[in-house]
């Protein structure tokens, strides 16, 4: 047995350090948390308000122009068919909105830092425990002061979402700047392009099957946080695993999986497919 004069516990810190926030700043936290809130249900109002055959034809679009082959447009629309089929047309709604305001955030807050990490050797050697921290804690970790700070709902889910969602884009693009191909970079600078028209004209668009990699990364590990999101008052197809889970009502927390899985797929599908590097 370890010797109990030797443990430091950091519990009651970490406590103290939350307890301050919610007192000092708890109505900015509160204030931030209505904006995103109304951003989150927005999105998924305009999904839920939208008929049914157009969300299908717009995601089969999309399919189509990440991969440019007809069949796999068809497939990604008939599979979002499948889950309206299955009686989940309206939580696969939520969920899909929560997925693209938590992939839009994971994004706008991953690719500048996977830059700024790119430009910088030492800030690279000290955010890459911090992205590993991030991606290896427990996801239930983050919901404890996420619910401290936001309350219960869509809020604290998108937050513990994000958090992550995060690595892997950041990480990708890093990666895909640091790989760019250099005698290119070499040409922009011998033409004379800035550090800023460099990254936009050069770097980015040669990273960019890199950072579409990380996007789909991040896509599916924003997924794999629909049940825990929904322990937290996050409604959509997590719920109804949750509430199959406490009512022993196997058919119904078996078929949201499967609606759960089945949009994966799609989501991961086009990710993909945009992902892969097009022929000039």
């Amino acid at each position: 047995m370890f010797p109990d004069a030797l443990t430091i516990s950091i519990a009651p810190g970490i406590n103290a350090f939350i307890d301050a926030l919610v007192a000092n700043y708890g109505e900015g936290f509160r204030a931030v948390g209505g904006v995103i809130l109304a951003l989150i249900v927005a999105v998924e109002q305009v999904l839920r308000g939208l008929p049914w055959w157009l969300v299908t034809l717009i995601t089969g679009g999309i399919a189509y122009l990440s991969s440019r082959r007809i069949m796999f447009g068809v497939g990604a629309g008939a599979a979002l068919v499948a889950v309206g089929v299955l009686g989940l047309w309206d939580p696969a709604m939520q969920t899909l909105a929560l997925m693209l305001v938590a992939t839009t955030f994971s994004a706008a807050l991953g690719i500048p830092l996977g830059i700024v990490l790119a430009r910088s050797g030492t800030t690279s050697l000290i955010a890459r425990p911090i992205l590993d921290a991030m991606q290896t804690l427990p996801s239930f970790v983050y919901l404890i002061p996420a619910l401290m700070l936001f309350g219960l709902g869509k809020v604290p889910a998108l937050l513990a979402t994000v958090i992550y969602a995060l690595p892997p884009i950041t990480r990708l693009t890093e990666l895909g700047l640091r790989t760019a191909d250099a005698e290119a970079v070499e040409a922009a600078t011998a033409f004379g392009a800035t550090p800023g028209q460099k990254l936009r004209l050069v770097e980015l668009p040669l990273a960019l099957p890199s950072i579409m990699a990380g996007i789909n990364q991040s896509v599916m590990l924003a997924l794999s946080m629909v049940v825990v999101a929904s322990m937290i008052g996050a409604r959509g197809l997590g719920e109804e695993v949750l509430l199959g889970i406490q009512r022993l009502d196997v058919g119904r927390g078996l078929t949201a999986g499967l609606g759960i899985v089945i949009l994966a797929v799609v989501l991961d599908r086009i990710t993909q497919a945009a992902a892969k590097p097009r022929s000039p």
